[in-house]
């Protein structure tokens, strides 16, 4: 029988994310710190739009887009936290989480052996999206001497004659680096110079530490090399809601909205109300949730440097990446002995492409009182390493 399957599909590994998530689900008394999930509810006033939606009856289809008055917040959102201005009708997409907008963007984009930058250590999906989209992935490994950030000298060192796009994301996951607004003058100078294109994954811009995050698409010249995309999950503890959208020049939005147009019809409308009520009245919420994760953050690093783990400082996200390099042992052989017998599960920073060896994601999406838990049990697992190496 013919092969059903396409080659290039079964050649993409499976996310390493989740390999760990499904051995952790089968432990009871484990405690987990490797899923990038908000420990936090969606705030009440946000359930109960949505709740109320469904009560009046909005069970029906929304303009392939969105609902107008969904992205009119948007755009009011997007002007007052970065002075950007976008048209609501033209340049705005509401998606099936900002993972959607991500495979949009690549898919209306790219052609057949255009070149995609992609820093590493990124998430999960980048790579895969780029394949599936027909382009090639060029990797760049991101360094912690720079505190994971991507270099203007970095970046012109990757283009070439194929480059394309760069995707950046920041406040990054795995790392919870950030770039500053000087890092980005920087990159977008090699950009407009070299006449590429940004997909900009900000979906945890909300959650900064160091200063008011900045998108690139706010420098002069960049909004219409840009496709900015966000939304609800990190930000709003909206994961199961599956809302995120795209910000981009209309030439580009015109042919992301066809694809979405097949491939999903609409977002969940039921989430596309809430999310109205979430960006009116939700900043006291995302403030509140902030400041937590940041008490966590700062919880993480004072006991790393406790105990003697090197970890660079992050200043956004809720992730943290310690670099077990001391111990002479792969990230997965690390993550498995640590889950095995102390049963605390991490990601092995490998999950995030292969410049991640010698690191693990820790996320601080939890509560303190686990985190103070899991990290006894890191610091016991590790003095029990130091002791074998003597």
């Amino acid at each position: 029988m013919r092969n059903p399957l396409s080659d290039k599909v079964v050649d993409i590994k499976p996310s390493g994310i989740r390999k760990f998530f499904d051995i952790v689900s089968e432990m009871e008394d484990a405690i987990s710190l490797g899923v990038g999930e908000p420990d936090f509810d969606t705030p009440w006033h946000i359930r109960d739009e949505g709740i109320y939606s469904l009560e009046k009856g909005r069970t029906f289809y929304t303009s392939n887009a969105g609902l107008v008055e969904l992205r009119k917040e948007i755009s009011q959102y997007i002007d007052r936290t970065q002075k950007i201005v976008y048209n609501p009708l033209r340049e705005i997409l509401v998606t099936v989480g900002g993972s959607e907008a991500i495979d949009l963007a690549l898919r209306a984009m790219v052609n057949p052996g255009d070149e995609v930058l992609i820093p590493q250590p990124s998430f999960v999906s980048y790579e895969p999206c780029a394949i599936l989209a027909g382009a090639v992935p060029v990797i760049i490994e991101l360094k912690e001497e720079n505190e994971f950030r991507l270099t203007a000298q970095e970046l012109r060192s990757a283009i070439t004659d194929k480059t394309k796009i760069l995707i950046l994301s920041f406040p990054n996951n795995p790392t919870g680096a950030v770039m500053e607004r000087k890092d980005l003058e920087a990159i977008a100078e090699v950009i407009r110079e070299k006449d590429i294109f940004v997909i900009s994954d900000e979906i945890y811009s909300a959650l900064s530490y160091k200063g008011k995050h900045v998108s690139i698409a706010s420098l002069p010249g960049m909004q219409e090399r840009t496709v900015l995309i966000n939304g609800f999950s990190k930000a709003y503890a909206m994961t199961g809601w599956r809302l995120g959208y795209a910000c981009a020049p209309s030439v580009i939005m015109e042919q992301m909205i066809k694809i979405h147009q097949f491939a999903i019809m609409c977002a969940p409308t039921t989430s596309q109300y809430a999310a109205v009520e979430a960006l009116r009245r939700g900043d006291e919420d995302v403030a509140l949730m902030c400041e937590a994760y940041n008490q966590r953050r700062r919880f993480l690093m004072h006991t790393f440097r406790e105990m003697g783990l090197q970890c660079f400082e992050p200043y956004g996200a809720f992730y943290v990446f310690p670099c077990i390099k001391e111990f002479g042992m792969t990230s997965d052989a690390f993550a498995e002995r640590l889950l095995k017998e102390e049963k605390v599960a991490v990601v092995p920073g490998t999950a995030f492409g292969d410049c991640g060896e010698g690191f693990l994601r820790i996320s601080y999406a939890y509560s303190l009182e686990n985190l103070k838990i899991a990290m006894n049990k890191i610091e016991n697992f590790i003095e029990r390493l130091r002791r074998e190496k003597k």
